[in-house]
């Protein structure tokens, strides 16, 4: 049985950084995944998935899971790393060639001690994180059946290494995306009375966007809307016959989260609608709020700090996470760990330290036997 060390561990995230698949293209990455865990004599299970692994260590009714997802990002890496990506517009710039990494040292170190394990761990190397669908495809294929409780880390720039920090209740957001399609009618650039220029409406609509947060909801409610894309023409001297917004929206309270679309529609329409233009809105639910239970973040804490983690009870944060699709099912937390990169998530020269991987390491492979214990009673 093959038994990695640290330095190995290092070696297989650089061959993983360098060969980043988008979602749901993961194939060489599954192959790779499947390769080290057969070499450890892990054993697969076989859910009959397009990309991604699901393994499982030990005997027993206790079963718990620890989640790492394997997908990169649409992104041409800028760093000028020996390892940098070598796929052309790829790039594991979110640090799940990390998350992956450490999982398969935890899968091999629980290999190591199976015999004495109470219980079953089952370790998911999901596909499609970034795509939000990756988890659900888990779940759809049987991946959750018979699991107590989850958990799952992702690595954070912003904290110093040997940082934990984590939360019970709203972690995450809830994560929806928008369109607006605004429709006025064309004209001559130079004689705009002749037509209905949806350019300045579209950008009362923008300015007035963002108003809502601040406007219809308390300032203690979390919500974002954030306006990313505004197209619109294709020639300097015509006036555009529509203009296409799109965007997106955190919340943590459903309640608020399903106020949204409604708000925007009226406040589009009311403004188009002074124009004599007409709004379409398209909207797209995303992954829910990453929703901790909270006997579980607290067990991740105090471990955390046996394990000499400097530990931070976090505040929400308004990222997405489609971890969140598990905790719907199940009980468990996920958690962030640092990785102290000068960029940070999604940018183009992202290098998280690579000195997170070993203590993350030992800190999930003495997390599973004492949350099957835990999970038992």
């Amino acid at each position: 049985m093959t038994t990695f060390t640290t330095e190995q561990l290092v070696q297989i995230r650089r061959e993983l950084h360098q060969h980043p698949e988008l979602s749901n293209q993961e194939f060489a990455t599954t192959e790779r995944i499947t390769r080290w865990l057969q070499q450890s004599d892990i054993r697969l299970l076989p859910l009959g998935l397009k990309t991604g692994v699901v393994a499982e260590i030990g005997q027993g009714e206790s079963l718990i899971a620890l989640r790492a997802d394997i997908d990169a990002l649409p992104i041409e890496e800028a760093t000028k790393l020996p390892w940098r990506s070598q796929n052309p517009g790829v790039m594991h710039a979110c640090g799940h060639d990390v998350h992956t990494t450490v999982m398969l040292g935890v899968a091999q170190q629980l290999k190591l001690q199976e015999a004495s394990l109470p219980g079953r761990v089952r370790i998911l190397f999901q596909p499609a994180e970034e795509t939000f669908n990756g988890a659900q495809q888990l779940i759809d294929a049987g991946a959750l059946e018979g699991v107590q409780a989850i958990f799952g880390m992702h690595n954070a720039p912003e904290l110093p290494v040997g940082t934990f920090r984590t939360r019970g209740g709203a972690y995450y957001a809830n994560v929806d995306r928008f369109t607006l399609r605004i429709h006025g009618k064309g004209a001559h650039a130079a004689r705009p009375q002749e037509g209905i220029d949806v350019i300045p409406i579209a950008s009362q609509i923008v300015t007035a966007l963002h108003a809502i947060p601040a406007r219809q909801f308390s300032a203690l409610d979390s919500v974002v809307i954030s306006v990313t894309r505004f197209t619109a023409g294709n020639t300097w001297n015509v006036l555009p016959e529509t203009v296409e917004l799109e965007g997106t929206v955190r919340t943590h309270d459903t309640t608020i989260r399903g106020q949204i679309p409604e708000k925007i529609r009226r406040l589009a329409q009311g403004i188009a609608a002074g124009f004599d233009a007409r709004v379409e809105l398209e909207w797209q639910e995303g992954p829910p709020a990453v929703i901790n239970t909270p006997e579980w973040a607290d067990f991740a804490l105090n471990l955390a700090q046996k394990q000499g983690y400097a530990t931070q009870t976090a505040t929400p944060l308004m990222g997405g996470e489609d971890f969140a699709f598990y905790l719907h099912h199940v009980p468990g937390v996920f958690v962030s760990i640092g990785s102290s990169s000068l960029f940070g998530l999604h940018h183009p020269q992202f290098d998280p330290n690579e000195a997170l991987i070993g203590s993350a390491v030992s800190y999930f492979t003495a997390l599973a036997p004492l949350a099957l214990k835990a999970a038992a009673c």
